[in-house]
């Protein structure tokens, strides 16, 4: 097995870490969240790097920790929501034919999961008018990218893992 089996993009809220683990935990390989790596390797919080460092240094960290799960992660890697967004990264996702899943969530679903709070720092001042903003401007690059496109909104993560394995093909 060489690269990730499986790629997941998407908003905040769509599920991409808790569906990431359960396809982890069914195919039996690692689940890398590139966030958390990033809090890892800075020791800090995503939000905390934004407010202190700036959005371009997150950005930055985030850029080289995808590029190098995209070749060296051999799980099911999680990308943060704005990580597609990146050049460098969208291109890596279109030529290394890598199966991207685009979980997709409506604004009141992702509301529900993520309350807005404040460990997301995009969406600190009127957050659901940012995450408006946000999917609407992110939203072609995950349909281009994605291999296969999937709605969380009003299912268990089991019942997206189900049609995920699905229409990629995976078996447990």
């Amino acid at each position: 097995m060489s690269g990730p089996v499986a790629v997941l993009v998407g908003p905040p809220g769509a599920g991409k870490t808790t569906v990431g683990r359960v396809l982890a935990d069914r195919l039996g390989v690692p689940l890398h969240d590139t966030d958390a790596a990033v809090e890892e390797l800075v020791g800090k919080p995503v939000a905390d790097i934004f407010v202190q460092d700036g959005e371009a240094v997150f950005r930055g960290l985030e850029r080289q920790e995808v590029l190098r799960a995209l070749h060296e992660e051999e799980g099911v890697v999680a990308l943060g929501g704005g990580a597609p967004v990146q050049e460098e990264i969208a291109e890596a996702l279109r030529g290394g034919g890598l199966p991207v899943v685009f979980l997709d969530v409506t604004i009141a679903d992702a509301a529900g999961r993520v309350g807005f709070d404040v460990s997301r720092p995009l969406l600190l001042v009127n957050p659901r008018a940012a995450w408006t903003r946000l999917m609407n401007a992110r939203r072609p690059v995950y349909e281009e990218l994605a291999t296969v496109q999937v709605q969380t909104g009003g299912r268990s993560p089991d019942e997206v893992a189900d049609e995920v394995l699905a229409l990629l093909g995976l078996t447990p």
